[in-house]
């Protein structure tokens, strides 16, 4: 499984970029962000519904599917390094 996330950047990218940011004006995962570090996500009279939090899941995975298959192979570079 790491080694999946590992060698599918790519696809994680065009997920990204596709997926991601869609629809493109605004991006939705941008203002459900904006959302939830203004504070009122979680409480108040306009608090998220489950459909806005499962929009924040549907656009952010490949965000953090990226993120990480980026530090996973930042981190095989680091250690290839420090070995030779």
């Amino acid at each position: 499984m790491k080694n999946q996330i590992k060698h599918n950047w790519k696809l994680f990218l065009i997920a990204s970029l596709t997926l991601g940011l869609a629809p493109f004006k605004p991006p939705h995962i941008v203002g459900k962000l904006q959302w939830i570090a203004g504070g009122n996500a979680f409480s108040g009279e306009h608090a998220m519904q489950f459909m806005d939090w499962f929009d924040v899941f549907l656009h952010g995975t490949p965000w953090l599917l990226l993120i990480i298959s980026i530090l996973l192979n930042l981190s095989s570079l680091l250690v290839k390094t420090d070995s030779e």
